[in-house]
């Protein structure tokens, strides 16, 4: 021990006998720093590292100088698997004392060994690698990665660790507690070993037991017996003195047949080691070969996934881009019709730009552009209106049913009172054959003409769930043509039943029926109409 101020030895005085400063204190440290390096001596020798690690590091923080403690957790690193803090530890300790240091000899043996220091250098990538991996959900791939990084690395504490929590989380809990018992065997008091193995008891009801196996019951029993044959010792001061037992000379016969059965347990151990060995050999190769396999084709699926992903990304920015552009289209046609309607209604041409206008979509365009939209179509609704019934009607006598029901729902939404349209969109639902929808229409008309022929030819329909209904025998297909074509009539507000009633009320007969169609369609009066629906009454 060398005096701090001076660096003179320090005898037993509290003073230096060279500079005079006090080291008293200076003794109390290092002597505390050698109490904690012994008991970490002790710890590391029972297989307590981690309890070990903590002690030394204590002797550090109290003595940076203490070589031997030094060199002690650098063994202690690398007996738990850290290579690299257990060289960080030596290289530290051959700067302090360059000469008559045991560190150059670990870190010479670690440097001449190549391939085991680029056996660690991989493992530790290979961990960190599944650390990656567990992180990304990718946990299968990671059991396979650290079953390869211990057989390479048994040592290795914090890949137990990793393991063991892979097991944990997959509930898999015989297979977490053997891997945690080989880490205790590293390391007996490692915090994070019996907080896995508390965790591992909870979860299974069995207490885990560190304890090794005693194959042989009743074995330290026997020994501890003492008979006339067993060598006897005793201490004497501070030796330990072994007299052996009496020596007896065996016969001939008795060492020829030791010899005899000797070389017979030989042989046999021989035999059933050999082939196993050989058959243990040709297994490892196979399943080296079946681990590359595995981490190939981990690797190829997670650059496929990836893969995919970028195409999935690909074809959302690809879709999303052909809607913008078909949005960008749709408005650009919506201003463009608005202009022309614009002009159109300017002109006094207001079937045109009613025609125009039903192209316009009113939901993109801006608020300036929806004013004008709504005052043309406020001026024109009408115009529109009958355009929508007209083509809808042509729809229906051309028995295109579906063009139909679009042209009469946008009719009936600006006109819901327009018995006509209400008529034919029933028809042309219960042609398509959407019978409830058409029950819906028809009920419409008994609400708003209730006590008409209207409501009762509707009722009809309804009472045969939208289907037609035939009074002779045969079913009324005729009788909506001859309903829809009465339909056509211009003037009919003034009139007491509308000509579709007739259609309606025409039911008994087809000349009936026949006759009022073409009374409709040659241009009878309302009155007339009225009349007809009123004798069909």
């Amino acid at each position: 021990m060398n005096c701090m101020n001076c660096g003179a030895p320090i005898g037993k005085s509290d003073y230096c006998t060279s500079c005079g400063f006090h080291v008293e204190v200076q003794k109390k440290i290092w002597q505390l720093s050698n109490t904690y390096y012994n008991l970490g001596l002790d710890k590391a020798q029972i297989r307590d590292l981690s309890g070990a690690i903590d002690l030394l590091k204590r002797s550090l923080k109290f003595n940076k100088l203490n070589v031997q403690a030094r060199n002690l957790l650098g063994l202690v690193y690398f007996e738990t698997g850290e290579a690299v803090a257990a060289l960080s530890e030596w290289i530290i300790s051959k700067n302090i004392m360059p000469e008559n240091n045991i560190a150059s000899e670990y870190i010479e043996r670690l440097q001449q060994n190549a391939n085991k220091l680029d056996v660690i250098n991989q493992t530790i990538k290979k961990y960190n690698d599944s650390l990656q991996c567990c992180r990304k959900g990718s946990e299968d791939v990671a059991v396979i990665q650290l079953k390869k990084i211990l057989n390479q690395n048994p040592k290795l504490i914090k890949g137990y660790h990793l393991l063991a929590l892979i097991y944990l989380k997959k509930e898999e809990y015989e297979k977490a507690r053997r891997i945690l018992k080989k880490a205790a065997k590293i390391d007996k008091t490692n915090s994070t070993t019996l907080r896995f193995l508390r965790e591992v008891d909870e979860q299974t009801g069995t207490i885990t037991s560190l304890e090794p196996r005693r194959w042989a019951f009743g074995l330290r029993e026997k020994e501890e017996k003492v008979s006339g044959n067993q060598s006897i010792a005793y201490r004497t001061e501070n030796d330990v003195v072994i007299q052996p037992p009496t020596f007896r000379e065996s016969s001939m016969a008795a060492t020829l047949l030791n010899l005899g059965f000797g070389f017979l347990v030989g042989a046999c151990l021989v035999w059933f080691l050999m082939v196993p060995a050989n058959t243990q050999r040709i297994n490892k190769a196979a399943n080296e070969k079946v681990v590359s396999y595995s981490n190939t084709m981990a690797t190829q699926s997670a650059e496929m996934n990836k893969l995919q992903e970028q195409i999935d990304q690909s074809e959302e920015t690809v879709a999303s881009a052909q809607q913008q552009i078909e949005d960008a289209q749709n408005q650009t046609s919506s201003y463009e019709n608005l202009i022309k309607a614009y002009a159109a209604f300017q002109s006094g041409n207001y079937t045109s730009a009613a025609n125009v206008l039903q192209n316009v979509q009113a939901d993109l365009l801006s608020v300036d552009a929806k004013e004008i939209y709504d005052s043309i179509y406020k001026s024109i609704q009408s115009t529109m209106k009958n355009n929508l019934k007209s083509q809808g009607e042509q729809a229906f006598y051309a028995k295109d049913y579906e063009t139909a029901i679009t042209d009469l729902n946008q009719a009936l939404e600006m006109d819901d009172s327009d018995y006509e349209v209400l008529n034919l969109l029933a028809h042309s639902y219960r042609l398509d054959e959407q019978y409830d929808k058409a029950v819906e229409i028809f009920q419409k008309i008994v609400d708003q003409f209730p006590g008409t022929k209207r409501a009762s030819t509707a009722q009809k329909y309804i009472d045969n769930g939208g289907k037609g209904f035939d009074s002779v025998g045969q079913k009324n297909s005729s009788d909506t043509g001859s309903a829809q074509t009465q339909d056509q009539t211009g003037n009919q507000e003034n009139s007491s039943q509308p000509a579709a009633e007739q259609s309606g009320a025409g039911d008994t007969t087809d000349t009936q029926n026949t006759g009022e169609t073409g009374a409709d369609q040659n241009g009878n009066g309302g009155e007339t109409e009225g009349t007809s629906g009123e004798n069909g009454q």
